[in-house]
C-alpha cells in the first residue's frame, strides 16, 4: 500500500491540482461575476469514493471565490437530498434516481448537472448469475428509498420482476447492507465504491452486473450534482462555479487517480488507499461530456413510475427540478 505523504506534501499537491485545473478557464472566470456569497455547503459522505470530485476541490473552489468551504457530515443513511432540501447544505452527489424520487415527493431541490456514467455494481451468491434468479432472493440494502433500493427497483422491473413484490428487501440494523452479504444472510447486494473493491478483495459473491459496462446503465449518468433550490435562485454565479469546480474535479480524478486517492485517505473520507485507487481507475469520471442530463433523469423517471416508486410526470420533474444552463454552458467552455 502507498506511503501517506507528508502534510506539507499534501498542501502543495492539494495546490497543484487548483492550478492545473485552472488551465484554459482562466479567461472565462475573468469575465463572469463574482460570486454572491462566499460561503457553500457540501454534504460529506464517508466512505463513497465514487462522490470523489466532490472532496478534492478545496482550491478549486477557492479560486472560484469561495473562502468558506463547509463539509456537513451526512446524519445517517442515503440522507443528501434531505440535507438539502431542509437547507442544511448547498450541493451534494447522488445516483440520479435519488433525486428524482424526492422531486416526486416535493423536496425543494434541483439537479444542476452530471458527473460520471457509473459506479455500481450487483454481487449475488451461487447459483445467481441474473438479477432474474433473485425472484424470491433476499436483498440487502441499507434503508427503504436508499440509492440502492431504487437501482435494484428499475433493475429488477427492467428484466419483468416485480420490486414489490418478487424480493425480500433486507435492511441491516447497523447500516451496513455489505456485511449481511459476507455472512451470507442475503443473496445479494449492489454496492458502490469501495464497497465492490472491498467485497472483491476478499473473494465473496460474484459480480453479476457492472453498471459502469453493463447496458443500459451504461449508455446514462450515474450521480448527479444537485444543489439546494434556493441557492440556485438566489446565487446563479455561485452555482456555475461550484459546478465547474466539480467537474474540473472529476478530470482530475481521472487524470491524477493516484493524488485524488490520497486525498480521500489523507482528509478521512476513506481508509484504504488501494480501494480507492481501484475505484477511481474504474468509474468513467469524463464522460460527462458526453452524456444528456436530461435524458437520464428523464430515463430514470420513467423507470421508477413503471416501478411503482413515483407517481408524478418525469417532463414535469424535469420542469420542475432541474436547471441544466450551466451545465450545458461548461461543456463547452471545458471541452478540452
Amino acid at each position: 500500500m502507498k506511503m501517506m505523504r507528508t502534510r506539507r506534501e499534501f498542501v502543495a499537491g492539494a495546490s497543484a491540482i487548483g492550478a492545473a485545473a485552472l488551465i484554459g478557464g482562466a479567461p472565462a472566470l475573468a469575465e463572469e461575476a463574482p460570486p454572491e456569497t462566499a460561503t457553500v455547503r457540501l454534504v460529506k459522505s464517508p466512505g463513497g469514493t465514487c462522490l470523489a470530485p466532490i472532496f478534492v476541490i478545496d482550491e478549486l473552489l477557492r479560486a472560484e471565490g469561495f473562502s468558506d468551504i463547509r463539509y456537513v457530515p451526512a446524519t445517517g443513511g442515503f440522507t443528501s437530498p434531505q440535507m438539502m432540501g431542509r437547507n442544511e447544505v448547498d450541493f451534494g452527489m447522488s445516483f440520479a434516481g435519488t433525486p428524482v424520487y424526492h422531486l416526486d415527493a416535493g423536496l425543494a431541490i434541483t439537479v444542476v448537472g452530471g458527473v460520471h456514467s457509473g459506479c455500481y455494481e450487483l454481487f449475488a451468491h451461487d447459483p445467481i448469475r441474473t438479477i432474474s434468479d433473485l425472484k424470491g432472493k433476499r436483498v440487502g440494502i441499507q434503508t427503504l428509498a436508499s440509492s440502492a433500493h431504487l437501482y435494484l427497483a428499475i433493475m429488477a422491473k427492467h428484466v419483468g420482476l416485480d420490486p414489490h413484490k418478487d424480493f425480500e428487501w433486507v435492511t441491516s440494523d447497523a447500516g451496513n447492507p455489505m456485511e449481511l452479504f459476507a455472512e451470507g444472510k442475503v443473496d445479494a447486494f449492489l454496492g458502490f465504491p469501495p464497497e465492490p473493491q472491498e467485497l472483491r478483495g476478499r473473494n465473496v459473491g460474484r459480480v453479476i452486473l457492472q453498471t459502469a459496462t453493463d447496458r443500459p446503465w451504461s449508455q446514462y449518468l450515474c450521480c448527479m450534482l444537485v444543489a439546494n433550490r434556493e441557492f440556485v435562485r438566489a446565487y446563479p454565479a455561485a452555482t456555475k462555479r461550484v459546478l465547474r469546480a466539480v467537474l474540473k474535479g472529476a478530470d482530475f480524478c481521472a487524470a491524477d487517480p493516484e493524488r485524488a486517492a490520497q486525498i480521500l485517505v489523507d482528509t478521512g473520507l476513506t481508509a484504504r488507499y488501494d480501494y480507492a485507487l481501484q475505484a477511481l481507475r474504474e468509474i468513467p469520471y469524463t464522460r460527462w461530456r458526453d452524456y444528456d442530463a436530461e435524458d437520464t433523469l428523464r430515463f430514470y423517471a420513467l423507470q421508477l413510475r413503471e416501478a411503482g416508486m413515483i407517481k408524478s410526470d418525469p417532463n414535469e420533474l424535469i420542469a420542475a427540478g432541474t436547471n441544466w444552463q450551466y451545465f450545458e454552458e461548461l461543456k463547452h467552455e471545458l471541452k478540452a
